[in-house]
């Protein structure tokens, strides 16, 4: 009897045709887990001195016996290549750091100028809890300035110059900021100089190549004995001794005078610096007599004389003889004024002819007028004190006045004198308790300045010959 034939086929023994697609699909999946390792080589290893590796170099993935792909022994199967392609590599992006200076001024505060710079506030609170920078936020002034380095309004780096030796530096490290104060010594150096006077003081400086800093603190030391607009002549010559102070190797300004000579129309003055114990600064004589007087000859710098004391002069507006009892001063309008003397003020307003005005009152009963301000400085307020060469107002042509000029007087028990020519009180010499160290410190610094205008003469005199 015949078995009846079953319509399944009961041989799962894969078909020889459908063989090699299988063999494809391992091949292909090989090909791909290698590429990623290629790429794994070659970014771990690219600065090695190892070659790059090859196929050959990748360990053979080896399939378990039921994975396997059966080929048949007619079968001529060619090792795939695999295909050549190049790796990826991805950098890193850095951040892109710009700078950005921040000049303090007039009613800003570290929020106005963060905010108005679109940098971290949040940043900003942060540093602020800083002790270091905690005590210069609360006192900057108009005039400072801080450099930042910042990414997108983040914060990196903050640095501000404090005063020539010193300056706040914040940086960021990590996730917060690090502060402190840097310091940076200066080196002080002594520097000679000589000038002739042919047309001014300024064109004398420029030839023997001094700043206009240098000769406005020389002129400054002796305009209690000459008046550099009228008393200057062509030959008057002077020598100095002065400081230049540099960091880091490199120049960064004049520093103060430590000895200078004047020689002007026939006689000579001399003046050596000397700090206290307070470091306050003052000139002497070789004596030690200051070359300080009790008031100043011009309440104005480098101005030039428009009107002198005349008790007959014809005045200009109300055209007939009005005594003139001061010296005008003609000067830029808004050129400060100083106080020719320590004294209080005993008015500010406006005074008739005088216009905007104000009197000191000084030592000895003498007393001491400025007209036709254009302003009064602030602190020049009635009863209020005031030293010698502060500012007390500004040039302006307030009241009977047809150009901006101070009229200036002086007058002693009520009497005008001429400001011009009036004897001065000198001021105190120097302290008792001073002299001896004065006097020893003064020898050597007279001896270098000596040494310095003989080396001068005789290179003069070369020179002539």
């Amino acid at each position: 009897m015949s078995r009846p034939v079953s319509p399944l086929l009961h041989d799962y023994k894969p078909s020889v045709a459908r063989r090699p697609a299988k063999s494809k699909a391992v091949q292909w999946f090989a090909v791909g887990l290698g590429i990623p390792l290629i790429g794994v080589a070659l970014i771990t290893g690219f600065n090695r001195s190892d070659p790059i590796p090859t196929v050959s170099h990748i360990p053979e993935m080896t399939a378990t016996a039921a994975e396997k792909p059966m080929l048949p022994d007619s079968a001529n199967v060619e090792e795939l290549p695999l295909p050549t392609q190049t790796p990826i590599i991805v950098a890193r992006s850095e951040p892109q750091f710009d700078k950005l200076v921040l000049t303090v001024g007039r009613g800003d505060t570290m929020e106005k100028l963060f905010r108005k710079n679109k940098l971290d506030l949040g940043q900003l609170m942060e540093i602020a809890k800083l002790d270091e920078a905690k005590q210069q936020f609360r006192k900057i002034r108009p005039g400072d300035v801080f450099e930042i380095i910042h990414s997108g309004g983040e914060l990196f780096r903050m640095y501000s110059k404090l005063d020539l030796t010193s300056a706040l530096k914040i940086e960021k490290q990590d996730s917060s900021f690090v502060a402190e104060i840097v310091e940076h010594p200066i080196e002080i150096r002594k520097r000679n100089a000589y000038g002739v006077i042919h047309t001014s003081l300024f064109e004398s400086a420029t030839e023997a190549g001094l700043s206009d800093k240098v000769i406005m603190n020389v002129a400054g030391i002796f305009a209690w004995d000459i008046d550099f607009v009228l008393d200057i002549r062509s030959g008057d010559n002077y020598y100095i001794q002065y400081e230049e102070i540099w960091q880091d190797g490199e120049f960064v300004t004049e520093g103060e005078i430590i000895a200078a000579e004047f020689n002007n129309n026939g006689r000579s003055i001399q003046a050596i610096r000397f700090k206290d114990d307070n470091n306050k600064t003052d000139y002497f004589t070789p004596n030690g007599d200051s070359v300080r007087k009790e008031f100043l000859r011009n309440p104005v710098d480098f101005t030039r004389i428009s009107s002198n004391f005349n008790p007959n002069r014809r005045h200009p507006i109300l055209n007939r003889i009005r005594a003139h009892r001061g010296v005008d001063y003609a000067a830029p309008r808004g050129t400060p004024i100083k106080a020719s003397g320590d004294g209080k003020v005993i008015f500010r307003g406006t005074k008739s002819g005088y216009g905007k005005a104000v009197i000191l009152q000084h030592g000895g009963n003498i007393t001491t007028l400025y007209a036709h301000m254009s302003a009064f400085a602030a602190k020049a307020r009635i009863g209020s004190r005031m030293r010698q060469g502060q500012t007390i107002g500004y040039v302006g042509a307030t009241g009977l006045a047809t150009a901006n000029h101070l009229h200036y007087e002086y007058r002693v028990n009520g009497v005008h004198r001429n400001p011009r020519t009036v004897p001065l009180p000198d001021a105190e010499p120097i302290a008792e308790k001073y002299r001896d160290q004065f006097l020893a410190s003064a020898k050597p610094i007279i001896k270098e300045l000596e040494k310095f205008k003989s080396t001068q003469v005789a290179s003069i005199g070369y020179s002539s010959q």
